[in-house]
């Protein structure tokens, strides 16, 4: 599952991560710490939606 940033339109995808913030490839959305931020335009993850 993706999840998607509401405000930008950035897709977290898991089977990619995000190295630049530390989280690594395979990190399922659920699992990355509640601090992190949308790597483009800086919001919560509560901003982030479910995609297919």
């Amino acid at each position: 599952m993706k999840y998607e940033c509401t405000p930008c339109g950035y897709i977290y995808d898991p089977a990619v991560g995000d190295p630049d913030s530390g989280i690594q490839p395979g990190t399922k959305f659920e699992d990355i710490p509640d601090d992190w931020v949308c790597p483009v335009c800086g919001v919560t993850k509560d901003m982030f939606e479910p995609v297919q």
